[in-house]
């Protein structure tokens, strides 16, 4: 494990144990109890001009750009000069920034609405990584609020270092810069959790139907997610090994009446020359063409809309596809706001929250096999205990 990158899962937070550590609900007559969910995203510009500064940002990060610490500052800002003005482009695109705070803060919204009731006040805060609002400013509004309990809730459902990791790094430090000290419980990552799986299904399935009504060609599925280095799974990350478990269990959903479908895992968006996780999506596309099958894409790694939705699925790759004669192109929208997936993030904090403080998994204990050094639950890790029915 790479202790620069990723020291959280020893040091930052206590794992818990089998004891019930869960403070005392509100006496009789108190106040309602205030949760303080804090959710996690990667963050996006939200002008023109806040373009270089968010990529300078991004590839600051030592889980993104992993060279040595004197190299990243100088290589940071060589990367993120080079890659203005096509981000520009981009941006320019969905109208100069990214949608992904508006629609977080949607997502944020509907969560608070679905925990809150008698006897609790949950209230979600924002913390992104890149850009506005970053983790001190939830943290210092957390603290202002009077937060009795921290829930931190990554909108990643896959762990990896590079996502996940990174931000409940950049939370800790700023927890610890405004002095924030209360109970929390950390939710590391979900990528198997029935409620997830089966919301995420019924918006395949819907866009499955609207596809196969218009198209002239048999359907492949494609299910995209966004792409790792491979020697960062390599070492051990997790996030390869938890994308196709999920993608397994979507399947297995839609293929519960006995059909079966033809579908395939991919990884988009490669940002640097190493060698990146396989097969692309670009050559998805491309066998595709050669099979002549119409595809319909999933953004299986994403809960909303982005750049690398609304851009690189949506133009850039449906581009491609066109040019090599794909018969049919083919898009399921991302979560977002969804009942159902709002229904399933309120079942994970109440679920979580049931077992006690620490850091856990959607099914409590580790997840992970053996061989995913980098998860954030060590080997022999104490289940949680069991969520109450």
């Amino acid at each position: 494990m790479n202790k620069e990158i990723f020291a959280i899962a020893d040091a930052d937070y206590d794992l818990p144990d089998n004891q019930d550590n869960r403070s005392p609900p509100p006496a009789l007559g108190s106040p309602r109890r205030k949760l303080a969910i804090v959710v996690f995203n990667l963050g996006g510009p939200d002008c023109p001009e806040s373009i270089k500064p968010f990529l300078l940002n991004l590839f600051r990060d030592p889980a993104i750009l992993r060279v040595p610490f004197f190299i990243r500052p100088l290589l940071a800002r060589v990367i993120a000069s080079a890659r203005v003005k096509p981000a520009t482009e981009n941006y320019a695109i969905l109208g100069g920034k990214s949608p992904l705070l508006e629609l977080t803060q949607d997502q944020a919204d509907s969560l608070s609405a679905a925990l809150s009731g008698p006897d609790l006040d949950a209230r979600c805060f924002i913390a992104m990584r890149y850009w506005h609002p970053f983790s001190l400013e939830a943290a210092s509004a957390v603290k202002a609020w009077g937060a009795d309990e921290v829930f931190l809730l990554p909108l990643y459902p896959h762990f990896s270092t590079t996502t996940t990791g990174s931000s409940l790094a950049a939370w800790r430090d700023a927890a610890l810069r405004v002095g924030l000290a209360r109970p929390v419980t950390t939710l590391c990552c979900w990528f198997d959790d029935d409620g997830y799986v089966t919301a995420t299904a019924a918006i395949v399935r819907r866009s499955l139907a609207e596809a196969r009504a218009v198209a002239t060609a048999p359907l492949r599925i494609l299910f995209s997610a966004h792409g790792l280095p491979e020697t960062i799974v390599a070492r051990g990350d997790p996030y390869q090994f938890q994308i196709e478990a999920t993608v397994q269990s979507v399947v297995d959903h839609l293929q519960a009446d006995g059909e079966t479908l033809d579908w395939q895992v991919c990884y988009q968006s490669r940002a640097t020359p190493q060698k990146w996780l396989d097969p692309s999506t670009e050559e998805a596309i491309e066998a595709a063409a050669r099979d002549k099958v119409a595809i319909l894409v999933v953004p299986i790694a994403f809960v909303s809309e982005h750049s690398e939705t609304l851009v690189e699925l949506d133009v850039e790759y449906r581009e491609l596809a066109e040019k090599m004669g794909v018969p049919g192109y083919f898009r399921t929208p991302a979560q977002n706001s969804d009942a159902g997936f709002i229904a399933a993030l309120a079942n994970l904090v109440q679920s979580s929250r049931g077992r006690g403080t620490g850091i856990c998994s959607f099914m409590g204990a580790r997840a992970c096999p053996g061989r995913h050094k980098d998860c954030p639950m060590r080997l022999g890790t104490p289940a949680l205990l069991p969520a109450p029915a």
